[in-house]
């Protein structure tokens, strides 16, 4: 069977989450490890957070049919199910199919979780020399993942999603590391360039990534064609504003570096 792309696809990272709260109030404070009663994966999100994706859920409610997902794919953590069951609920789409995948799940940072940047330096300085050395995106903490290792489970769900949700509409609701390797998996990026992008800052709580189907899309079965999906956004932060809901680009994960 011929793969083909979405007709359209929307990344966004999940709204703010009790653990960003908890990272700045570790951070002000000079504590080298963060207070959270949950796993990462249960971290739920914050009031805001919620204010977020309620805000992203009604902008999608007011476009055009045509223009509204039809599916949308989901990280099995809690701030993120939260994140796309309010977009459903707002968006008022009664055909909207929702399906959780572990391959969207955050970026493991192994015995570095829920540590701060000062945390890390105090009780870990050597691995924070490699990291300093190595770079992030093949640095690997022990029990966790490195950036190249979050983009060898997405090629996994780029296969899946060409072959199952081919010239649909397609919502992706995940996390700030997520929406990094997606984009550098679509635009066929570098380290340098992803890199770059990532220093120029933090990707906002409910941002929209919008890439829409390319017509030149290359030789047929070729889904990995450059021409493949065209970036029409990145970061688009319209149905907050219109919301006038504050904006946060607070550091996805429990840990200070960003991930």
């Amino acid at each position: 069977m011929q793969a083909s792309w979405p007709a359209v696809l929307w990344v966004v990272r999940h709204g703010q989450s009790a653990g960003n709260v908890a990272r700045d109030a570790a951070e002000a404070a000079g504590l080298h490890s963060i207070d959270l009663a949950w796993r990462d994966i249960d971290v739920p999100l914050s009031e805001l957070g919620t204010a977020q994706s309620v805000a992203l859920g009604e902008w999608f409610a007011r476009q055009a049919v045509d223009a509204q997902p039809e599916v949308i794919l989901c990280s099995p953590y809690v701030r993120a199910l939260q994140t796309a069951r309010l977009v459903a609920q707002h968006s008022r789409l009664e055909h909207l199919t929702l399906r959780v995948d572990e391959r969207l799940r955050e970026k493991e940072f192994g015995m570095l979780d829920r540590l701060t940047k000062l945390g890390i330096q105090h009780h870990h300085p050597q691995l924070h020399a490699q990291r300093l050395h190595v770079g992030k995106f093949y640095f690997r903490p022990p029990g966790g993942e490195s950036w190249c290792d979050v983009i060898l489970r997405l090629r996994s769900l780029q296969e899946m999603v060409t072959r199952e949700y081919g010239g649909k509409r397609v919502l992706v609701v995940a996390h700030q590391v997520i929406v990094n390797c997606m984009r550098y998996l679509i635009e066929h990026m570098d380290e340098q360039r992803i890199l770059d992008i990532d220093r120029e800052g933090d990707v906002p709580n409910c941002a929209v990534t919008i890439y829409r189907a390319h017509e030149a899309s290359g030789a047929p079965g070729d889904s990995g064609s450059s021409a493949a999906m065209q970036l029409v956004q990145a970061n688009f932060l319209a149905p907050l504003r219109d919301a006038h809901t504050p904006v946060t680009r607070e550091p996805d994960a429990a840990t200070a570096p960003k991930p």
